[in-house]
């Protein structure tokens, strides 16, 4: 097996030994056998509990995204909003607290994590 790395992508491409060249992109580096350990042991060493918590964060912030967008967009065409005035600023608080979260001194113990106000899995896009 050959393999190359692309560096403008950062990824690995693995490729037979007989394949034919003009089968492999000219943007790709071949690499050498430390290389492709290194690799391999990075892609399958266990990942920090930090990053999963970033992770599951990004998740959470992205869930509740679009609350924060319909709620911005009916007060700028004027129409009744979905959530209250109080509802939407738990809502910042939450989002605030969740971007927060990786600063927190409890990071990244998932018991600490920011919780979202109760009503929030009541709301339908």
């Amino acid at each position: 097996m050959k393999y190359f790395h692309n560096p403008e992508t950062n990824r690995v491409h693995a490729y037979d030994d007989d394949a034919p060249a003009h089968f492999i992109s000219s943007q790709l580096i071949p690499m050498s056998e430390e290389e492709v350990r290194l690799h391999i042991e990075s892609a399958t060493a266990p990942l920090p509990v930090s990053v999963g918590e970033r992770v599951w964060r990004d998740s959470a912030l992205d869930s509740v995204r679009w609350l924060r967008e319909r709620h911005r967009d009916q007060l700028e065409i004027e129409v009744r909003t979905t959530l209250a005035s109080a509802q939407f600023k738990q809502l910042l608080v939450y989002m605030q607290a969740l971007r927060d979260w990786p600063q927190s001194p409890h990071f990244p113990d998932s018991q600490y994590r920011p919780v979202a106000p109760s009503w929030v899995t009541e709301q339908t896009e």
